[in-house]
């Protein structure tokens, strides 16, 4: 494979199982680079009730790439509260000026900071591999994954490094967020819960990363079933939405200085598509090359709701009892040091779609409402801070008892 064609050309694989084998990957060329998007203080909008904004910003990043690449076919991974993307260097100013238009809006539709960053992937493979996969979630969707620690060693040389953030040198062209939609309600769990999971094996552990992910997945399996069991997205739970404040997120980022006519506008057209969408879709009718009785189906299939990032990422469905055998499996693996978690649960989903082709090229990306996947994150931090202080305060206690000599040993009493 060469440099260009690498990813293009590279074979998909079907299950979440062969995802986590590393055989599954291979090296991401040194002359491309990670691009990385996160919102700065995202825990804080998420816990003021700003999921969907976060949300929608993670989403646009990858919007606004694809639409200045028309065409390209660019890795992408939805995290949440920002994506993660690797693109050839023919691409990277385009790409580049996309994101810092992404940055530039976040700013002024909802207030939020956007941070942008980009790592050569030379340096990234110095320190860390950047490796890729192909998951193929539809006949139409195929699902970038990633492994190795590139990825991870990337999103936190830019959080902590200046030199790898992008910063606009001027005021950036405006994002072209033509396809980004949040037009669907928020939808039900098929079951009890949506969980929001974030799975990290330990580099201690006993057993080392892909096979503890592939043990994660084999036991989401036992507990939940087969993926079309614990898939989070039911037919009948898919309604779009008609209210007002249901469709605001994506009023507010598509049209943040439009005056309140032209908005209102954007709101009343966004909203008449939708009765018209509904009814298409009720009739079962094909319209505008697009058969509206399946879909629904299409959307679901074409939803990334399990996915590899160096850590696993999915939203999952099942029922309390469900719940709570996995949380008690993922404790046991945790106290053994085998990984760490982070879990939200909620009871509904909510889905942001890119819509490139309404008839054959559309994705969903979807995460836990109420704060899914960054409150996950949290969660996850947490854990990871406490193992690391009883390691610390083993390590620092291990020391000490070498240090000390059987002459300093205090005497047993008489």
């Amino acid at each position: 494979m060469t440099s260009q064609d690498f990813y293009a050309t590279l074979p998909a694989v079907d299950d979440l199982w062969a995802l986590a084998d590393p055989a599954a990957y291979v090296s991401v060329p040194d002359d491309w680079y990670v691009l990385v998007t996160d919102v700065c203080g995202s825990t804080a909008a998420v816990q003021a009730g700003r999921y969907k904004d976060v949300n929608m910003l993670g989403a646009s990043s990858i919007m606004a790439v694809l639409n200045a690449l028309p065409g390209a076919e660019i890795p992408f991974i939805f995290g949440g509260d920002g994506a993660s993307m690797v693109v050839p260097p023919w691409h990277f100013a385009a790409a580049r000026q996309a994101l810092l238009g992404v940055r530039q809006l976040a700013t002024t539709a909802y207030g939020l900071d956007l941070r942008v960053g980009a790592v050569p992937v030379a340096v990234v493979n110095r320190h860390h591999p950047l490796k890729i996969a192909k998951f193929r979630q539809s006949a139409q969707y195929c699902q970038a994954s990633f492994m190795g620690g590139g990825m991870t060693f990337a999103t936190e040389l830019i959080k902590q490094d200046a030199l790898y953030r992008l910063e606009p040198a001027e005021r950036c062209p405006e994002a072209n967020l033509t396809g980004l939609e949040c037009r669907w309600q928020e939808v039900p769990s098929p079951h009890d819960h949506t969980l929001s999971l974030i799975v990290t094996a330990l580099d201690s552990a006993p057993t080392r990363g892909p096979h503890i992910y592939q043990e994660v997945v084999q036991t989401i399996g036992q507990i939940f079933g087969e993926p079309e069991a614990y898939h989070p997205v039911s037919i009948a739970g898919l309604r779009l939405a008609l209210s007002p404040r249901q469709l605001g997120a994506e009023v507010q980022l598509r049209s943040p200085t439009a005056s309140r006519w032209a908005r209102w506008q954007y709101h009343l057209r966004v909203w008449a598509e939708n009765l018209l969408g509904t009814v298409f879709m009720r009739l079962g009718l094909t319209v505008g090359g697009v058969d509206w009785g399946e879909y629904k189906p299409a959307i679901r299939a074409a939803t990334d709701f399990q996915k590899l990032d160096d850590v696993l990422r999915m939203v999952i469905a099942g029922t309390s009892a469900q719940t709570q055998q996995l949380v008690r499996y993922l404790e046991q693996r945790s106290q053994s040091g085998h990984l760490a978690y982070g879990l939200h649960v909620s009871d509904r989903a909510v889905l942001t779609c890119l819509i490139l082709n309404r008839q054959n090229c559309h994705f969903h990306l979807i995460d836990g409402a109420g704060g899914g996947y960054t409150l996950a994150a949290k969660d996850l931090k947490t854990q990871l801070q406490a193992k690391a202080q009883n390691w610390r305060t083993y390590s620092h206690l291990a020391s000490y008892r070498r240090s000390r000599s059987p002459a300093q040993k205090p005497q047993e009493p008489a």
